[in-house]
């Protein structure tokens, strides 16, 4: 068929290698150049105000036409009026938003549930025409942070600046930003929009913290007890001061910066350490974790006033919430008192972290467990299983948990025999509207002599966590 063999030549004709390489150098160069083009147009909003003004146009081919068929001045200069209104209203707008520079700054780029995240702007007017309004719209998803506005009567060459504090309810890693602003002309003809540049910012919000006054056991009941204030001859992680150098003393114990100060040797004395490490390991478990039916209601209510006044609960309410906020506040409770904390948690990415001290420890704690969600496959009694197996003996597991399943009870009194301490901290999702029976797994750990803590919607964590322990299975 004529047709057939045609399009064949054409298809071997595009098939040579010379061809196609001209060719798609031609398409190169044609997206480079059509691309800013067909970007300034989608940005701009240049089709949208076409058919804003399209009824002007309309009547300016009215009036021209009339015009030139009559030959009437009054025409023409309606056709002129209709032509310098358009192209006034065409350059105020488009000059509005190109001269209108916007600075921003994150006050608190590390915030924490509970507390306010601050950002400050410097809005600043550089041209010579003033604009009537210049609406801004943040595509940040943090909740509850007002940044979008409307900046009305900015005058020419001035400078603005106000603070956006919010308060933080949720934890997470969160992103501000970009900022696009449109402005528009006085007679409502062009709005136009643009992308700021450098108005991206990220927020990472840490979970709740709890300072608990006691979390029993005590300290000096756990196996390796509290930091002992003795002094050794064995280097250690505590070191406790300073001394003059005496005979026999390790040339490794000297600190030289102290020495080449007083110009005399000076020796570190070290304090024993305590022999085991404190791990909390958090249940993740995907399906076990629940939310009360009016949890959606909670997001969206304004509670900044009376969150303030202490009249309403600051966790959202579902059990992932309250397990991770449990966690660190345990976490902290024990770095506090100079004690190694080593995480594990059974969501999908097992997220893990090696047992260490001090505020480097407990920041890093806190950046995991802020994005940490109820994402896990593992069933907690496997999970507790594998992570019980690698520890030695004198270790203090920390188990936070809404499960009500007895098989990881059993797991929990075996590594009771194997030496290993355990606290249980049990979320109650029955509290949470799930119809689950706690007072089995309760009434096991109490006769194993575990001691645990069970905490239910709407409780006071620093009241929950203290305390006497069994005392609060009640």
């Amino acid at each position: 068929h004529p047709c057939s063999s045609v399009l064949s030549f054409k298809f071997a004709q595009f098939s040579h290698p010379l061809y196609n390489g001209r060719d798609s150098l031609q398409v190169t160069c044609m997206k480079k150049l059509f691309d800013p083009i067909r970007r300034f147009i989608q940005r701009s909003g240049l089709i949208l105000n076409l058919r804003r003004v399209w009824l002007l146009i309309v009547l300016w081919a009215v009036l021209a036409n009339l015009a030139y068929q009559t030959n009437r001045d009054i025409f023409f200069r309606l056709s002129y009026l209709v032509i310098f209104i358009v192209v006034v209203s065409l350059f105020w707008a488009f000059y509005s938003i190109q001269a209108f520079r916007l600075e921003r700054n994150l006050l608190t780029p590390r915030a924490q549930v509970g507390r306010v995240a601050e950002e400050r702007f410097i809005a600043s007017s550089t041209g010579f025409v003033p604009k009537l309004w210049i609406e801004l719209h943040d595509a940040g998803n943090l909740p509850g942070h007002p940044v979008s506005r409307v900046l009305s009567a900015l005058a020419r060459r001035v400078r603005y600046s106000w603070n956006v504090r919010s308060l933080c309810r949720l934890r997470g890693r969160f992103y501000l930003g970009p900022i696009t602003i449109a402005s528009g002309d006085p007679f409502g003809l062009f709005v136009f929009q643009r992308a700021l540049p450098d108005t991206e910012r990220s927020i990472v919000i840490y979970p709740m913290t709890i300072d608990l006054p006691n979390f029993a056991p005590a300290l000096g009941q756990l196996r390796g007890g509290d930091t002992r204030q003795q002094r050794t001859h064995f280097i250690t992680t505590n070191a406790s001061g300073s001394r003059e150098y005496a005979p026999g003393d390790s040339f490794n114990r000297i600190h030289w910066l102290s020495t080449a100060r007083n110009d005399r040797l000076i020796v570190k004395e070290f304090e024993l350490d305590p022999t085991s490490d404190v791990w909390i390991l958090l249940d993740m478990e995907r399906g076990i974790h629940t939310g009360s039916w009016w949890e959606q209601s909670w997001y969206e209510r304004e509670l900044t006033d009376l969150w303030m006044q202490e009249r309403v609960s600051k966790l959202a309410p579902n059990t992932e919430e309250y397990a991770v906020t449990a966690a660190a506040s345990i976490a902290k409770y024990f770095l506090d008192k100079q004690r190694a904390v080593g995480l594990a948690v059974s969501n999908r990415e097992h997220t893990f972290a090696q047992p260490d001290r001090g505020e480097r420890q407990l920041s890093r704690l806190l950046e995991m467990l802020a994005v940490v969600e109820s994402d896990g496959g593992q069933p907690f009694a496997t999970f507790f299983a594998e992570e019980a197996a690698r520890l030695t003996r004198g270790v203090t597991l920390v188990l936070i948990t809404p499960s009500s399943e007895p098989e990881w009870i059993r797991f929990a009194q075996d590594a009771r025999r194997r030496a290993l301490n355990l606290v249980c901290v049990l979320i109650d999702s029955s509290s949470f509207g799930i119809k689950t029976e706690f007072s089995t797994v309760v009434g096991e750990l109490a006769a194993g002599g575990v001691p645990a803590y069970t905490v239910r919607q709407g409780d006071d964590l620093r009241v929950a966590l203290s305390g006497n322990a069994l005392a609060r299975t009640r």
